[in-house]
C-alpha cells in the first residue's frame, strides 16, 4: 500500500496552518506543521517530506531565506517547494521562484487550488517511467533512474528542471513557446505566468553547467534544445 505523501507546512499563523492541515488530511496527505524556520529544520533533519508549503512572511527567517538555504543543501535540494505569499506582484512572485520555489500560491487561496498545485509538483517530481534513456551528444537523461549526466559526470537537477529537460530532449531541435512548455511540463490545468518558464530555464542552464549552452533562447519564439552550440562554439542563448 502506498504511503501518504508527507507535506511540511511552514506557517506561523495557527488558524491558516490548521485549515491547510485539515484539507490535506481529508485528501490523502500527511501534514506536518512547523511554526518557523528552526522547527521546520528539525522536521527536515528527522524525516524528509515529499513537498514543502512555505510561508513567505514569518518571524525570524523569511520564507525566501529558507528556500535558498534548502536549495543549496544537497539533502533537501530536490524537495518541491510551494511558496505561500500575500504578495501578488509579479516581481515578488519571480523573487520567490528565483529563491528556489517550484510554484507559489497567493493568499487568499482556495483549497482546491492548493491541492491541485501540490499534486502538480508531485507529478513533476516523479517523471514518467516509460521509455529508454535519452541522449543528445554527451548529455544523458534516464527517466527510470531519475539521473542526468554530462560526459559521464552526474548532474543534480530539481524536479521541475528534470521534467523540463526530459521534454526538451524528447523533442530535440524543435522550438517551443513558453505557453507550450507550460502545457506540456506544468500541465494545462495549472494557471501560472509564462515568466515562470524563464526562471526554470535559467535554473536548468545553471544546473547543466557547460551543457547549459544546449538550451537556446529563440527570440520571439521560445526555447529549444540543440547539440549545435557545443559543436560550433556559440555562446549560451545565442541564436544564429
Amino acid at each position: 500500500m502506498r504511503s501518504q505523501p508527507r507535506v511540511l507546512v511552514v506557517e506561523d499563523e495557527p488558524a491558516i496552518a490548521e485549515l491547510i492541515a485539515v484539507n490535506l488530511r481529508h485528501n490523502g496527505f500527511a501534514p506536518i506543521w512547523a511554526v518557523d524556520g528552526d522547527s521546520a529544520q528539525r522536521e527536515l533533519d528527522a524525516v524528509l517530506p515529499d513537498v514543502i508549503l512555505l510561508d513567505w512572511m514569518m518571524p525570524g527567517e523569511s520564507g525566501l531565506t529558507l528556500a535558498r538555504r534548502w536549495r543549496a543543501d544537497a539533502r533537501t535540494k530536490s524537495i518541491p517547494i510551494l511558496m505561500l505569499t500575500a504578495r501578488g506582484d509579479e516581481a515578488d512572485r519571480v523573487a520567490g521562484l528565483d529563491a528556489g520555489a517550484d510554484d507559489y500560491i497567493t493568499k487568499p487561496f482556495s483549497t482546491k487550488e492548493m491541492l491541485a498545485r501540490i499534486r502538480a509538483v508531485l507529478r513533476r517530481r516523479t517523471p514518467e517511467q516509460a521509455g529508454e534513456a535519452l541522449s543528445v551528444g554527451d548529455l544523458v537523461l534516464d527517466p527510470a533512474t531519475y539521473r542526468v549526466s554530462w560526459q559521464g559526470q552526474p548532474l543534480k537537477l530539481g524536479p521541475t528542471e528534470f521534467k523540463l529537460l526530459q521534454y526538451l530532449m524528447t523533442h530535440v531541435e524543435r522550438v517551443h513557446s513558453r505557453g507550450q512548455l507550460l502545457d506540456r511540463v506544468w500541465g494545462d490545468h495549472v494557471f501560472i505566468e509564462e515568466r515562470t518558464v524563464d526562471v526554470h530555464v535559467k535554473r536548468l542552464r545553471e544546473s547543466l553547467g557547460i551543457a547549459g549552452a544546449m538550451v537556446e533562447t529563440v527570440r520571439g519564439a521560445g526555447y529549444r534544445l540543440t547539440a549545435q552550440p557545443l559543436a560550433t562554439g556559440r555562446a549560451p542563448g545565442q541564436v544564429a
